[in-house]
C-alpha cells in the first residue's frame, strides 16, 4: 500500500505524526543538497511508518503495548516509538513514548460517618456536613502519624540544577531531533555536553545540558530569545545571559575541532575526484557572507556594506580539505573587504608550506602571495580581451568546478546553522568571530563530507 497520498497517521495515543506532515517535509528543499528536495536527497528521513504485523503473537504484543481501547482496522506506528527506529529482531515491538505514561487516576473520596456526640476541635478548613450526617473526606487531606511531630518552618528556595528535570530529555529523542535542534547527531551532542560540563558556570539554576542545548538551538535555528525562554521555562534575560556565556565557553574549548590536517593525512583521505588531476591539493578556499542586522552607526554600515548582497554583511574565509573537513575559518571582516585582503590578513597563509596547492575561484587574485611561499594556486581559466578559452582550458575549468563542488557543500553545511544563513541580531554581532568557530567545529563533528572512495 502506498503511503504517499494516504491519510496514514500514527496510532499511538497523543502522537501527531502523519503522512501529510511527512510529505510536506519531504517536498521542502534540502538546505545541504539544494536544489534537491528532502525526498530526493540522502538525508535521514524524519520518521517512517510501520504496519501492524501479521504474526498473531507479534500483533498481540503490539496491541498490548499500545493499550488502545478501539484499535483501528489498519494500524500504523511511526518510528519514534521503536528503540531501533524500526521493528528489529532484538526490539520488534513499539515501547517508547506510548502516550499513557501519566499519573494514575485519583481514587474516589471515601465516606466517613461522623459521631454527633463527639465534639471536634475547630480546624482551619471548614467542613460542610450533609443531612445524612456524612461528609466527603479527601484522602490527601487526612492527617497521618508522620504529620504529628513538631512543626518546622521552611523557606522556599530555587530548586537546584540536579533536582530539576532537563528539557533536553524530552526534546532530543532521536538523531533526527538532535540534527534539527543542534546540527549534530545525538551521540555527539551528549559527548559534547560531557566534555563541556566541567566548564559550566555555577550561577545558573538551569541544568547544564539545557544551557548547552539552548545555545545550540540559538545557533542552529536562530530562535528569538523570548521563544527559547518559553521552551526552557525561564526568563528572557536568563536566556540571553546563558547564550552569551556559553558562546564564550564553547569557542574556547572547541578549538581543536578545527584542525589543520597534516599533509600525509590529506593524501591518505584524498577523494577520487582529486586523485587524477589535483593530487597535490592541500585545501579548497572560498569566501562566504552573512547578513547583519542594520546598525544605527553610519560608519559601521559603511564598513559592512556588501554590493553583492546589497546589505550589511560580514565576510569570512573558509579553507576545506579535499575530504570536506573545515581546516580553517577566519575572523569576520566587513562585507566590502576583498577576498585578497581577507586571505592576506586572516593568518591563513601562515599554515601553508612549500609544495602545497590551493584551489580557489576566479576571485582569488592571490597568486603572487602564494608564489612567495612556493605554493601553487589552482583557479579556473578566464578570458582576456574577448579571447575564447581553448579546449584544454575548458576541460581544466570543468574539472576544477567538479572538484570545488565539495567546498560549496561544506559551506552549505555551515549555513545549516541559521545564525549564519539568516540575519545576525545586533546584540550577537560582537560575538560573530566566536560563533563562526563554534559552527565550523560542530560541522566537523559530523565527519567527512565525502569518503576517499568517491
Amino acid at each position: 500500500m502506498s503511503l504517499r497520498s494516504s491519510g496514514t497517521c500514527c496510532a499511538v495515543r497523543g502522537c501527531t505524526n502523519n503522512q501529510r506532515k511527512l510529505n510536506l517535509w519531504l517536498d521542502e528543499q534540502c538546505f545541504e543538497h539544494a536544489p534537491r528536495t528532502k525526498r530526493e536527497c540522502s538525508c535521514v528521513q524524519r520518521y517512517t511508518f510501520h504496519r501492524l504485523p501479521t504474526d498473531e503473537e507479534a500483533r498481540r504484543m503490539w496491541l498490548k503495548n499500545l493499550n488502545l481501547k478501539r484499535p483501528p482496522k489498519t494500524l500504523y506506528v511511526c518510528s519514534f516509538h521503536f528503540t531501533d527506529k524500526k521493528p528489529t529482531e532484538e526490539n520488534p515491538h513499539p515501547t517508547l513514548w506510548l502516550g499513557y505514561d501519566r499519573p494514575p487516576d485519583k481514587k474516589r473520596r471515601v465516606l466517613r460517618r461522623i459521631d454527633s456526640n463527639v465534639s471536634e476541635e475547630p480546624s482551619s478548613t471548614s467542613v460542610h456536613s450533609c443531612d445524612a450526617q456524612t461528609q466527603w473526606v479527601d484522602p490527601g487531606m487526612e492527617e497521618h502519624t508522620y504529620s504529628k511531630g513538631p512543626i518546622i518552618s521552611c523557606s522556599m528556595s530555587t530548586p537546584s540544577p540536579e533536582l530539576s528535570h532537563p528539557v533536553a530529555d524530552g526534546m532530543l529523542q532521536s538523531d533526527a531531533d538532535s540534527l534539527l535542534y543542534t546540527g549534530i547527531p545525538l551521540v555527539e551532542f551528549h559527548t559534547l555536553v560531557s566534555c563541556l560540563q566541567p566548564f559550566a558556570p555555577t550561577t545558573s539554576s538551569v541544568p547544564v545540558v539545557d544551557q548547552i542545548l539552548m545555545t545550540l538551538m540559538k545557533l542552529r535555528q536562530n530562535f528569538v530569545m523570548a521563544d527559547l525562554a518559553r521552551r526552557f521555562k525561564t526568563s528572557q534575560s536568563q536566556v540571553s545571559k546563558t547564550v552569551g556565556q556559553w558562546i564564550d565557553i564553547m569557542s574556547e574549548h572547541t578549538k581543536d575541532l578545527i584542525p589543520w590536517l597534516p599533509r600525509d593525512t590529506i593524501r591518505a583521505t584524498l577523494p577520487q575526484a582529486f586523485k587524477e588531476q589535483f593530487s597535490n591539493t592541500t585545501c579548497v578556499v572560498d569566501c562566504s557572507e552573512t547578513v547583519l542586522q542594520k546598525a544605527k552607526n553610519l560608519d559601521s554600515r559603511s564598513e559592512s556594506y556588501s554590493h553583492y548582497y546589497a546589505s550589511n554583511t560580514v565576510k569570512y574565509l573558509v579553507a576545506i580539505s579535499p575530504s570536506g573537513i573545515i581546516m580553517f575559518i577566519s575572523d569576520a571582516y566587513g562585507g566590502k573587504c576583498s577576498d585578497r585582503y581577507i586571505t592576506q590578513s586572516s593568518g591563513f597563509l601562515d599554515y601553508l608550506r612549500a609544495g602545497d596547492e590551493v584551489m580557489g575561484d576566479r576571485g582569488f587574485t592571490i597568486r603572487d602571495l602564494l608564489e612567495e611561499r612556493r605554493v601553487n594556486l589552482i583557479i579556473p581559466a578566464f578570458t582576456r580581451k574577448g579571447s575564447q578559452l581553448t579546449n584544454e582550458e575548458v576541460t581544466h575549468t570543468r574539472r576544477i568546478a567538479h572538484a570545488r563542488i565539495h567546498v560549496e557543500r561544506a559551506i552549505r553545511r555551515l549555513k545549516v546553522y541559521k545564525i549564519l544563513s539568516q540575519t545576525v541580531p545586533i546584540n550577537l554581532v560582537p560575538k560573530i568571530d566566536k560563533i563562526l568557530k563554534i559552527c565550523a567545529g560542530l560541522v566537523n563533528l559530523r565527519g567527512e563530507l565525502i569518503s576517499s572512495e568517491k
